[in-house]
């Protein structure tokens, strides 16, 4: 089985901690973003992550907050 890029665990990181409260910021949305294309390349995992995240986002699981 092939191993997650850094940049895919470094993701998932930022993502785990930013909805750790069930609410995202506005800046924290925007460092995962910064994340997820800081390398250029957007691979499989950090397709899956961002997919997870977002449908969180849209189902209301995790709410989008002003900060």
């Amino acid at each position: 089985m092939k191993k997650p890029s850094e940049s895919a665990v470094d993701l998932k990181y930022l993502i785990n901690h930013a909805i750790s409260d069930m609410e995202i910021t506005q800046s924290e949305y925007q460092q995962i973003m910064d994340m997820a294309l800081s390398d250029g390349i957007i691979d499989q995992e950090e397709k899956a992550l961002l997919a997870q995240f977002q449908e969180m986002i849209s189902n209301g699981t995790v709410k989008r907050v002003r900060g």
